[in-house]
C-alpha cells in the first residue's frame, strides 16, 4: 500500500512539474511575440506621428487669411517706395549718416519684398508687379492726409524731393521717411493683430522692430 501510494505521489509530482514547464514555456513564447508586436506597433505609431507632423508643418506654412494677403500686397509697394526714396540719396547729400541709413533701408527692404512675393505665390494670391506705389489707392496719406496707403508719399512729394539737394534734401528726406516708416509700422501692427500666417507675422514683427529703431535715429538727426 505504501509502495503504491508513493508511486502515485511521484507520478502526480512529475505531471505537475511538466504542466508548470509548459505554462512557463508558453508564457515565454507569448511574451516574445508580444514584444515583437509591441515594437512593430511602436514603429508604426512613430511613422504615423511623423507623417502627421509633416502635414501639420506644411499646413501651417500655407495657412493664411485675408489680413495676411492684404498686408503682403500693400507692404510690397510701400517698401518699393522706401527703396526708391533711399536711392535718391545718391548725389543729393553728403551727410554720411543719411547715406548709411539709406543703404540699410535698401539692404533690409529689398529681400523683404522678395519674401512677400514668394509668400503670395505660395498662397496662390496675386503678387505685386513692382509698380504698385503708383496706383491710385496708394496716393495720399503722406504727411497726414486722409485716404490711401498709410505713410505713402504722393507723386508730387516724390518729385519735390527729387529736385532738392543739400540740407533741404536732408530735412525733407528725413521727415518723409519718418512718416513712411510710421505707416509701415501701423500696417505691420494690423497684421500682428489680425493675421494668421506665421511667416507673415514674423516679418511684421521685424518691420516694427527695425523701422521703429530707424525712426529714432532719424529724429535724432533732425534734432542734431
Amino acid at each position: 500500500m505504501r509502495s503504491n501510494r508513493s508511486t502515485r505521489i511521484k507520478i502526480a509530482f512529475a505531471a505537475g512539474s511538466a504542466a508548470a514547464a509548459l505554462v512557463v514555456a508558453g508564457c515565454s513564447d507569448g511574451n516574445g511575440d508580444d514584444m515583437t508586436d509591441a515594437g512593430q506597433a511602436s514603429s508604426a505609431t512613430s511613422a504615423v506621428a511623423s507623417a502627421e507632423g509633416e502635414t501639420e508643418s506644411a499646413d501651417s506654412s500655407t495657412a493664411h487669411n485675408q489680413a495676411d494677403v492684404a498686408f503682403l500686397q500693400m507692404m510690397y509697394p510701400h517698401h518699393e517706395q522706401a527703396v526708391e526714396m533711399a536711392a535718391m540719396v545718391d548725389g543729393r547729400t553728403t551727410n554720411e549718416q543719411i547715406i548709411d541709413l539709406a543703404s540699410e533701408i535698401e539692404a533690409a527692404q529689398g529681400p523683404e519684398m522678395e519674401q512677400m512675393t514668394a509668400l503670395l505665390e505660395q498662397f496662390g494670391e496675386p503678387a505685386p508687379t513692382g509698380t504698385g506705389h503708383s496706383m491710385d489707392m496708394d496716393h495720399g496719406g503722406g504727411h497726414g492726409e486722409d485716404g490711401g496707403m498709410s505713410g505713402m508719399m504722393s507723386e508730387g512729394e516724390m518729385t519735390e524731393l527729387a529736385n532738392m539737394s543739400g540740407a533741404e534734401f536732408d530735412t525733407m528726406w528725413l521727415e518723409m521717411m519718418i512718416v513712411h516708416h510710421q505707416g509701415a509700422i501701423d500696417m505691420a501692427e494690423t497684421e500682428l493683430a489680425a493675421g494668421e500666417n506665421t511667416e507673415a507675422k514674423d516679418m511684421a514683427n521685424a518691420i516694427v522692430d527695425v523701422q521703429q529703431s530707424e525712426i529714432t535715429t532719424m529724429q535724432d538727426l533732425l534734432q542734431g
